[in-house]
């Protein structure tokens, strides 16, 4: 049985539902939230844990920005996992690239979410048959939803969490 017509109601539906997941709010913290008012000298203890929050920052970062970059290109070039993926270091080389670095995350949200209310979600790219829209934004808010999970986590352990109100 072929499935119904979408109607435009379902596409600003779809669209507005998948604009949602990717900034979070309702049952996932929001990015900024869990990324905002971190003292810079934190941002390397791992407080017994696996990564610091500058790890889980800039692994976000990365992939969010490969995601992206994966939809936007047909010259996309695959990264080697892991080690293209995470940081060789716990905390950031200059006090300045967390901040910078939570900036381009960031960005990179925004521009996911543009894509989200614009582009095709049904489409599949033309440099990636299978791959559609659709799939790589609900990748990309799968994977943020989990580390940010951890950064919260994290933050807890670091006495970090809930931020001091503005």
């Amino acid at each position: 049985m072929p499935a119904p017509p979408r109607s435009l109601a379902s596409d600003d539906r779809l669209r507005h539902e998948v604009a949602a997941l990717l900034q979070g709010r309702q049952a996932h913290v929001d990015a900024r939230a869990a990324l905002g008012g971190v003292p810079a000298d934190r941002v390397g203890d791992r407080a017994g844990g696996e990564h610091s929050l500058w790890e889980l920052l800039w692994h976000l970062r990365f992939t969010q920005a490969d995601i992206l970059e994966f939809v936007r290109s047909p010259g996309y070039r695959t990264k080697d996992w892991p080690a293209d993926y995470w940081p060789d270091r716990p905390a950031p080389p200059h006090g300045s690239e967390w901040e910078a670095t939570r900036q381009a995350f960031l960005a990179d949200l925004d521009a996911l979410v543009a894509l989200a209310e614009t582009g095709d979600l049904f489409a599949e790219l033309d440099h990636a048959p299978g791959y559609t829209l659709l799939r790589e934004l609900l990748l990309a808010a799968d994977h943020a939803a989990y580390h940010l999970g951890q950064v919260v986590a994290l933050r807890r352990r670091l006495g970090l969490w809930p931020p001091d109100e503005p």
